[in-house]
């Protein structure tokens, strides 16, 4: 289902590195366009009728487009893959306005940005706009494999972002990855930690975090690996209120099935990394999946929207 959405047309394609495309999107009467923030995103109904959602990278001040940069996955499920083989200049497609669930702190006037891989497109609007505002400092450190994997390599290569930027290349190999407890072990001038990529690094940046004020760390993800595993199993939570049982199914989240039976909670991203979907765990061993509670929370705290359950039941306070 998408939300709130305009049919909007394709008005550019251009490859920007090995296997990513940068997809520009207006109104066809070229009026004005929902305004969005840094760090925001669309979701958009694909040629093959899935509906995906991706990072706007174009800064806010603009108002006549939304661009995206989309990874062609010849292996993932067919949503991307139908946008860059299918979709074709000129079409018009279904978009939602915009959504943030990782938007800059605007109170805040240092920033630490960490991306990996297609994650850096929430950061490339962050960066447009924050150079705009010489009063905000910011460093990113962008994590690829090569070069020319790398998006918006030439942009952020650029004179001007050269103390501000550093981009490192692993060549797959993680015995090359870029030490980032040098970066984190210290908090320095109030900054925000802003983190997107693959699960692997934001799982490390998290754990590496953790002494950093809660408030101060944000992630974003957008993928569902870590939602749905080829070996979850049913179980059942109990809504502690009403006595009500629900059946979780391997294919479900808890969220999804009480959305099934009836019943709502508040949620946003639904991946696991804005903690809007916050519940507190009465009984019952969780599967935690998220990115958002520290190992001292996950006794008593879970996030529906993604997490799962070790035991055969969960006791939750609904």
């Amino acid at each position: 289902m998408i939300g709130p959405a305009n049919r909007l047309r394709l008005a550019r394609r251009a490859q920007i590195a090995k296997d990513i495309f940068e997809l520009d999107f207006r109104r066809a009467d070229a009026a004005d366009l929902p305004a969005f923030t840094a760090g925001a995103h669309i979701q958009i109904q694909v040629p093959n009728e899935l509906v995906r959602k991706y990072s706007l990278c174009n800064d806010p001040a603009e108002r006549q487009r939304y661009v995206i940069a989309v990874k062609h996955e010849t292996g993932g499920r067919g949503g991307s893959r139908s946008l860059i083989e299918d979709a074709k200049i000129g079409d018009d497609l279904l978009v939602s306005e915009p959504v943030n669930n990782f938007g800059l702190s605007k109170r805040t006037r240092a920033f630490v940005l960490i991306a990996g891989g297609i994650g850096i497109t929430p950061i490339m609007s962050m960066i447009r706009q924050l150079k705009s505002e010489p009063e905000r400092q910011f460093k990113l450190y962008y994590c690829t494999r090569t070069p020319e994997v790398t998006a918006f390599h030439d942009e952020l290569s650029a004179p001007e972002l050269r103390t501000k930027v550093k981009i490192h290349h692993d060549e797959g190999d993680p015995n090359k990855s870029l030490d980032l407890w040098p970066i984190l072990e210290e908090r320095k001038n109030l900054a925000h930690l802003y983190c997107c990529g693959p699960r692997a690094l934001m799982e490390a940046v998290r754990d590496m975090s953790g002494h950093w004020p809660p408030s101060a760390v944000h992630f974003e993800a957008f993928g569902d690996a870590e939602t749905h595993k080829t070996d979850d199993t049913p179980f059942t939570i109990k809504l502690a209120r009403s006595g009500e049982i629900i059946d979780v199914p391997a294919g479900q989240t808890i969220l999804e099935a009480m959305r099934t039976r009836g019943f709502d909670a508040p949620s946003s991203c639904e991946s696991g990394t804005c903690g809007t979907c916050r519940t507190r765990l009465l009984s019952g061993e969780a599967d935690h999946r998220d990115l958002v509670l520290t190992d001292s929370e996950r006794g008593n705290q879970i996030m529906i929207c993604v997490s799962r359950a070790r035991s055969a039941q969960l006791v939750i306070d609904r």
